[in-house]
C-alpha cells in the first residue's frame, strides 16, 4: 500500500533557519539559541568553493554546466530549510519536483527525456545535491541511479520508452528492491521468488531497506526464478494487490526520505513487465556497480559540507579573545581534514575519468566508495568537535552530514565488503563465497 507523504507548502520554504526557529525558540534561554545568534552563524552551510589542488579546471563545459547549476540550486533552495524538514522527518516535495527543471534527472541514460550526463557530471550533482542535504541525493540516487538504470541497462526498447519518460519527469517515482530482511551483504542468496504461472509472473517474499517504496510509482523487484533458479528483474507497478511498503520509523540518518519494508503476496507482473535483458543475477550487479562509484561522490559531498562549515566557524567564532582559528591545534586538524578531502577529490575525478571511458571496473569503484565514505566520517567527526556544543545543532548545518554519512557509509555495500571484494581482486583469493 503506497503512502502519500504531506506537500510542504510554499511560503514555508522560502524561510531561513533562522526565522523558522525564532518562531519557535523565542522562549530559549541560551544565547546559543537566540536568533542573533543563530543569524550570524546561518551562512556556514553554503559553499567555499574548496578546491586546494585546483580539479575544477580539469571540468568541461558540460561538466561545468551541471555542477555550478546544482550548486545554485542546494545554496539558494536547498540550504534555507533543509534543518527543519530533516528534524520533521519531511520529503521535500518541492525541492524534488524542481530536479526535472535543473535537467539533472536521468544520470547518464541517453534519450526518453533523461539527463543524458557525461558520468562525470553524474558525479558531480550527486556531490552537490549530497552537500546540500543527503536524502534529496538519495532520493535522486534510487530513482535515476537505481530504478531508471535497471529499465535503462535491463530493459528493451520498448520498455524503455514505456518507462523512462515519465520517470524523467518525475510524473512517476521509481525504487529498487533487492535487499531482503536476511540478505544483506549477501543479496545473491536472495529469496523472493518469481513463478511463472501463463502471461503472468507470481512473486513472494519480503524486501527490506527499499528508499523510495512507499511513494514510488515503478519498484523494481529482484527475484528468483524458481523454474531456473536464476535472479531476475521486474518492474512492479503500484499500487497492486498483495504489494505493501510500509516505512522504517526510527531512522537517524537520512531523515527525510523513508526506507520500506515490503512484503509481496501473490503479486502478479505480466511477463511485460519482466526486464528481458535481467536473465542473472550478474545483471543487477551491473546496475550496483554504477551507484558504488556514486557513493563515493555522495561522501565527498556530505564531507565538503562539513569542512567548509567547520573553516568558515573557526575562522569566525572568537574565543580568549581571538579566532579558533588562530590556535595551533585548531589549524592542525582544519589542516588534516584538508588532506583528507584534496585526497577524496582526486579519487572521484579518476574514478569519473575512468567512467567516461568506459573503463570504471567495479573492484575500482568499490575501492574509491570505501575511502570516501571512511575519510567523510573523520572528516565530519572533527567538524562536528570543532563547533563545539553548536557542532550538534541543526542550524549550523555539521550534524545532519555527521549522521547522513552513516547511511551512505553502509549502502551499497559496506566497508567490510568492499574490503573484501578489493581483497579478493588483488590477492586472486576469494575470502567469502
Amino acid at each position: 500500500m503506497k503512502t502519500t507523504l504531506p506537500v510542504m507548502s510554499a511560503p514555508r520554504w522560502g524561510r531561513s533557519t533562522a526565522a523558522v526557529n525564532q518562531d519557535r525558540g523565542a522562549a530559549d534561554s541560551t544565547s546559543l539559541c537566540q536568533p542573533d545568534r543563530m543569524a550570524e552563524y546561518a551562512h556556514l552551510g553554503e559553499s567555499l568553493g574548496t578546491d586546494f589542488f585546483s580539479v575544477r579546471e580539469q571540468f568541461t563545459e558540460e561538466q561545468w554546466e551541471r555542477f555550478a547549476t546544482t550548486r545554485k540550486f542546494v545554496d539558494s533552495e536547498v540550504l534555507p530549510g533543509v534543518g527543519d524538514l530533516w528534524e520533521r522527518a519531511e520529503l521535500p516535495w518541492e525541492l524534488i519536483r524542481r530536479l526535472p527543471e535543473l535537467g539533472i534527472v536521468g544520470e547518464d541514460i541517453r534519450g526518453h527525456g533523461a539527463a543524458g550526463m557525461s558520468p562525470m557530471a553524474c558525479g558531480l550533482v550527486h556531490m552537490e545535491l549530497h552537500r546540500g542535504d543527503g536524502s534529496l541525493g538519495t532520493f535522486l540516487g534510487v530513482h535515476a541511479g537505481l530504478a531508471m538504470q535497471s529499465i535503462a541497462m535491463c530493459g528493451s526498447e520498448e520498455q524503455r520508452g514505456r518507462w523512462l519518460p515519465s520517470m524523467s519527469t518525475l510524473d512517476k517515482v521509481g525504487a529498487f528492491a533487492l535487499t531482503e530482511p536476511d540478505h544483506g551483504s549477501d543479496s545473491v542468496a536472495l529469496e523472493t521468488s518469481a513463478r511463472r504461472v501463463g502471461d503472468h509472473w507470481v512473486l513472494e517474499g519480503r524486501k527490506r531497506w527499499i528508499g523510495n517504496a512507499t511513494i514510488a510509482d515503478l519498484v523494481v523487484v529482484w527475484a528468483r526464478d524458481t523454474d531456473s533458479g536464476e535472479v531476475k528483474g521486474f518492474v512492479v507497478e503500484t499500487p497492486t494487490d498483495g504489494f505493501e511498503a510500509t516505512a522504517i520509523s526510527g531512522k537517524l540518518s537520512l531523515r527525510s526520505i523513508q526506507q520500506a519494508d515490503i512484503t509481496l503476496t501473490g503479486v502478479r507482473v505480466p511477463e511485460e513487465n519482466r526486464l528481458v535483458n535481467a536473465r542473472t543475477f550478474d545483471d543487477c550487479a551491473r546496475v550496483l556497480a554504477n551507484t558504488r562509484a556514486i557513493c563515493a561522490w555522495m561522501a565527498l559531498g556530505h564531507a565538503t559540507a562539513g569542512y567548509d562549515a567547520a573553516l568558515r566557524y573557526a575562522k569566525e567564532r572568537t574565543q580568549f579573545g581571538k579566532p579558533l582559528a588562530s590556535f595551533q591545534i585548531v589549524q592542525q586538524r582544519l589542516v588534516h581534514m584538508l588532506a583528507d578531502l584534496t585526497g577524496m577529490q582526486l579519487y572521484c575525478m579518476q574514478i569519473g575519468r575512468l567512467a567516461d571511458a568506459g573503463r570504471l571496473s567495479p573492484t575500482v569503484a568499490g575501492l574509491a566508495k570505501m575511502n570516501n565514505t571512511r575519510a567523510a566520517r573523520r572528516i565530519l567527526s572533527e567538524a562536528r568537535d570543532l563547533l563545539g556544543g553548536n557542532g550538534i545543532l541543526l542550524e549550523h548545518h555539521v550534524a545532519r552530514h555527521w549522521a547522513d554519512i552513516e547511511a551512505v557509509h553502509t549502502f551499497e555495500g559496506t566497508e567490510t565488503i568492499q574490503t573484501l571484494i578489493v581483497g579478493r581482486d588483488v590477492t586472486g583469493i576469494g575470502a567469502f563465497s
